[in-house]
């Protein structure tokens, strides 16, 4: 193999190295963080920990691979179609990984209605959640619960956060 056929493998490499590392800080947290989903503890911490160095990382992947695309540039309109493709992955998790794409994925409940237990159509093998402050007190179907994830309300004067 001669000298340039061998750099340029090399700047292949690197550059597809490179994307690999841009494009995986965004989707690791993605992939590990969805709902209704299993998460271990170790899973989320790992998850949580890529997510907050991806902002710098995927920025530094995209600005490697940038230079690496223009010194492969050239060539059939293949080569020039695949590292198109490849950047578009890179720029696409450096944006990504700036937005705070969870809240697309977890609606907040804007403003909870309640009904008296008499008037309520939950069925007699719903689960709720409970919460019970002095003589208030609310109960949460899980069902909503599962798709929102969080409310906020207020229970005898205390605000609370009800989270599933």
């Amino acid at each position: 193999m001669s000298s340039v056929s061998n750099r340029r493998a090399s700047l292949w490499f690197l550059f597809l190295a490179s994307a690999a590392v841009g494009i995986g800080l965004f989707f690791v947290p993605a992939f590990i963080i969805r709902p209704f989903r299993h998460q271990t503890a170790s899973a989320l911490a790992l998850a949580m920990a890529v997510r907050q160095r991806a902002p710098w990382g995927t920025l530094i992947a995209a600005l490697i691979c940038l230079v690496f695309a223009l010194l492969l540039w050239g060539g059939t309109r293949w080569r020039k179609f695949a590292l198109a493709t490849v950047m578009t992955l890179v720029a696409f998790s450096a944006v990504m990984s700036r937005l705070n794409y969870f809240e697309w994925m977890f609606h907040p409940v804007p403003s909870a209605q309640f009904e008296s237990a008499a008037a309520s159509k939950l069925g007699k093998d719903e689960m709720i959640l409970a919460v019970r402050f002095g003589s208030d007190a609310r109960a949460y179907p899980i069902r909503e619960m599962a798709y929102h994830h969080v409310l906020n309300d207020v229970v005898a004067g205390v605000p609370v956060a009800v989270t599933y």
